[in-house]
């Protein structure tokens, strides 16, 4: 499979004239056409015709390998527990948990009392997904009195979500109270009423409603609908103490906050602080304070309280650190809680509100990721927590503050075993060309030599401040245990060493993040992992425009390169403000619509736009006809030029999913597959 030679040829996608000027610079797209002019409907039938074509070319490649395939999915299945549940969650009256049960593809939800009584299933996906392609459950909310549930479903892929309301008494469905929500609706303090959101056409959430249950869902009465920048979305959440209703409004650098009472939320609303350039702030309740996190005065944040009755006057807390990036908090009655990280490692931290005094919850390993999660409840008894490491399988806590002890509830079962005395996790810093210093997180067998000899995988992304966490993943032992060094390059555009981190990868600094990630790789060739060709490499979204970039700059490392739903037309998508998510983009990308330097910047690295007649890597290219936010035609347009551009016969393919979007096929079978093709190709093309 290291050459097509022996398949049909591939499918040639027909090259129309078509170009554009903009700020003095004409631009070349003679695959422009692959975009259904009546896009969100996809009926062309040219278009159609060649995004089947390219599928049955993938299934005709793929086919031989069925049994690698096969092999490697049903291994990844054996090591995932099928009749599994999560650990209950106290909320109110109730635990609330969700279970699989043997041979299905979703999720079933269950309750009963705190004080003992039977369990009770209140919302089944698998049978909410019957006679579905694609189903996908965005939201589940259960009203304070516990006898209503609002769940938001997405049932193609468009991340358009229905809001209904059930009545868990009788398990049946009220209402239907939008088609176009997003977001986690938030029920008022009364349980009669629900503040959610909506999209536009363009995808945009641009509005929060008020909705009383029981009402003409279509008179729901408009809170804060987003008229002043288009770039800004609306989302809603409740204060930790249940007393306010936070609707929010910002773009990824800046935000402004609105809160009204969760028992009156029509009552007016009370703006924190106006909305200004670079500025973020997210804002908690409890005591009588308003707790807020703001990067206002430092870039790695700090933490400020305010008076509900004057609440842009903000009392420092806790300062901002060069070292210490604060990421989080959650006021609840006895302790705040503040996520922070501290050279790149998480750390939990539990703060006083008296005295002030700070205690952090003690993990032993060198390299792990770690978060609070499942703690509904102000005033719980202990705190619900998920650990792991690369070679430690992911852990639930509760941390009880009283003892200072951390319990175990949960720890993630390997059915078909697994020995972590066999495994090893590093982390090495690399140098990159600029002189920075840039972390790599590395799982690799502890038997495998460090001479060349191996095969390594590095996996990134690097954009929009996301770190991509050193955690647990079963998948991944898969191609470990056949000889790979698996590493995650924590590159710039990330925040994993702080906000800055982020700051270094974005805009006019853009370029960073893909020099990063080839750096890293010539680092890890160098430190003895593998040989240049013997290097897969992966990412997808914003890390698909990162694999697209690398294997324009240097192809001649990697011997194999899988690209999911990749952002590769980037100049274009960026000149198109009638695209769902562009407008908010720009503070990431730049505008080049009105910013001629922001236009040549994007046109020199968008990866559509630099495909050059050299030899490229194998490459599979993943892509989905309903995502909403990398738009189909951008991996089939990349596509189709590679395949009229690159010099060499390695195999190129490209998948595009007919009934899903951005996250691949609903269902965890479905989507272990398409990891288990992902790897075949990947094991195929880099071989022994």
């Amino acid at each position: 499979m290291n050459h097509a030679s022996t398949l049909p040829p591939p499918p040639k996608a027909e090259q129309r004239p078509f170009s554009y000027e903009r700020h003095g610079i004409r631009v070349e797209d003679p695959f422009a056409w692959l975009r259904d002019k009546d896009y969100p409907k996809v009926d062309d039938a040219d278009v159609l015709a060649y995004l089947k074509a390219e599928n049955a070319y993938f299934e005709a490649a793929m086919a031989p390998h069925k049994a690698l395939t096969d092999t490697l999915f049903e291994e990844m299945k054996g090591r995932i527990k099928e009749d599994d549940a999560s650990v209950p969650i106290k909320d109110g009256d109730w635990l609330y948990w969700s279970a699989f049960k043997e041979g299905t593809q979703y999720r079933d939800w269950y309750r009963k009392p705190v004080g003992g009584g039977a369990d009770t299933l209140i919302f089944s996906e698998n049978a909410e997904a019957e006679g579905k392609d694609y189903f996908r459950l965005g939201a589940f909310s259960v009203s304070p009195d516990g006898k209503r549930l609002a769940t938001l479903v997405d049932d193609d892929g468009s991340e358009r979500f229905k809001l209904v309301v059930r009545d868990l008494a009788s398990g049946k469905d009220i209402e239907t109270v939008t088609e176009v929500g997003i977001g986690n609706p938030v029920w008022t303090r009364d349980s009669k009423g629900l503040v959610f959101t909506e999209v536009n056409d363009q995808w945009r959430s641009y509005r929060a409603r008020y909705h009383r249950v029981g009402d003409n869902p279509a008179k729901a009465v408009t809170l804060y609908e987003e008229k002043e920048d288009i770039a800004f979305s609306v989302g809603v959440d409740r204060s930790t103490d249940d007393s306010l209703i936070i609707i929010a409004t910002g773009n990824n650098s800046s935000n402004e906050v609105r809160l009204v009472p969760a028992d009156n939320p029509t009552a007016p609303q009370l703006l924190v602080r106006p909305r200004k350039a670079d500025v973020q702030y997210e804002v908690d309740a409890a005591h009588g304070k308003l707790w807020i996190l703001t990067n206002d005065k430092h870039v790695n944040f700090r933490i400020a309280t305010a008076d509900p009755r004057t609440p842009g006057e903000w009392t420092e807390v806790v300062a901002g650190s060069d070292r210490t990036y604060l990421r989080g908090i959650t006021s609840h009655r006895d302790h705040l809680l503040i996520t922070s990280r501290v050279d790149g490692l998480d750390q939990l931290v539990l703060r006083d509100y008296t005295s002030g005094r700070e205690e952090r919850v003690p993990f032993a390993e060198a390299s792990y990721s770690a978060g609070f999660s499942g703690n509904p409840e102000y005033a719980p008894q202990s705190y619900r927590l998920g650990y792991s490491s690369m070679v430690t399988p992911a852990t639930v806590y509760d941390y009880h503050p009283a003892s200072k002890k951390l319990e175990v509830r949960k720890v993630q079962e390997i059915p078909s075993g697994y020995d972590p005395s066999l495994y090893v996790t590093e982390r090495m810093m690399v140098t990159a060309r600029d002189g920075a210093k840039v972390p790599v997180s590395i799982l690799r067998r502890k038997d495998m030599k460090k001479d060349g000899t191996g095969k390594l995988f590095v996996y990134g992304y690097g954009a929009y401040g996301y770190a991509i966490p050193p955690s647990f993943s079963t998948s991944r032992l898969s191609l470990v245990d056949r000889g790979f060094a698996y590493a995650i390059a924590h590159i710039r555009g990330g925040d994993d060493l702080g906000y800055q981190w982020f700051l270094d990868g974005k805009l006019k600094k853009r370029a960073n993040t893909f020099n990063d990630f080839v750096d890293v790789t010539r680092g890890l060739i160098d430190a003895g992992y593998a040989k240049p060709g013997r290097v897969a490499a992966q990412g997808g979204s914003a890390g698909g425009e990162l694999m697209g970039a690398i294997v324009n700059q240097a192809p001649e490392l990697y011997g194999a390169v899988v690209a999911d739903v990749p952002f590769v037309d980037v100049l274009n998508t960026m000149l198109d403000d009638t695209l769902p998510l562009t407008p908010g983009e720009w503070t990431e990308w730049g505008n080049p619509i009105s910013d001629a330097e922001a236009f040549k910047l994007l046109k020199s690295y968008s990866p559509y736009d630099n495909v050059t007649a050299q030899a490229y890597p194998p490459m599979l290219i993943t892509g989905g006809l309903t995502d909403p936010r990398v738009t189909y035609w951008e991996p089939a347009k990349w596509t189709a030029r590679l395949r009229a551009t690159k010099t060499d016969d390695n195999l190129l393919l490209m998948k595009m999913n007919m009934g899903a979007g951005h996250g691949g096929k609903s269902g965890r079978w479905n989507s272990l597959f398409e990891v288990a093709e992902a790897y075949t190709f990947v094991l195929t093309q880099i071989g022994d």
